[in-house]
């Protein structure tokens, strides 16, 4: 056998399991059923709690932050609701819905009408949180987290955690709220 051939088969018995153990830690961490709070792994828990400048113990929701952790920096691709890109309402209609059960309009334009409206000091984890880009009335949508932090898909750095008060989205801020669940589709009843 040839040093390169010594050298793949290397590669690939320590280098191959390695990855695939993490892609499935990373599916593995999305733990329950949609709407049931699960503890979040200690590590994720640590992550988005410097991210966000909270308390490791403020990070309660796992199955929220493995949703996150699983699409952060998915490029923004309009009308995309998978992997190889996806739209601001595709993200809140998929996370609402993976990490909720509730089942949402896909559209912005609709899902602006489902919202309980609240002041934004009391906004809650969930809630959504609209934004009037490119002169046009609710045209993106994000998910509010806490600590004045909202992940959305942004059309330039695709999924990402932002804070609200950030000039650069808060000029843009126009209207937030908690769904109402009349009005949404609780797929956690069903079962």
């Amino acid at each position: 056998m040839t040093k390169h051939h010594c050298l793949f088969y290397l590669f690939v018995l320590f280098f191959v399991p390695l990855v695939l153990t993490s892609c499935h830690s990373r599916k593995a961490a999305m733990k329950g059923q949609p709407g049931e709070i699960v503890k979040p792994q200690t590590e994720m828990a640590e992550k988005y709690s410097q991210i966000m400048g909270v308390n490791r113990n403020n990070i309660e929701n796992g199955r929220l932050y493995a949703f996150i952790d699983q699409w952060m920096g998915t490029p923004y691709k309009f009308g995309g609701l998978d992997k190889d890109g996806i739209d601001c309402s595709g993200l809140a209609f998929l996370l609402e819905q993976q990490v909720y059960g509730i089942t949402i309009p896909r559209m912005t334009s609709k899902q602006i009408t489902i919202i309980k409206r609240k002041y934004e000091e009391d906004l809650k984890e969930g809630d959504l949180v609209f934004f009037d880009f490119d002169g046009r009335q609710f045209s993106h949508v994000g998910i509010y987290l806490q600590n004045g932090y909202v992940v959305h898909a942004s059309s330039r750095k695709g999924v990402m955690i932002v804070n609200l008060h950030d000039p650069s989205i808060y000029k843009y801020f126009s209207r937030a709220g908690s769904i109402m669940t009349d009005t949404a589709t609780d797929v956690s009843a069903g079962k």
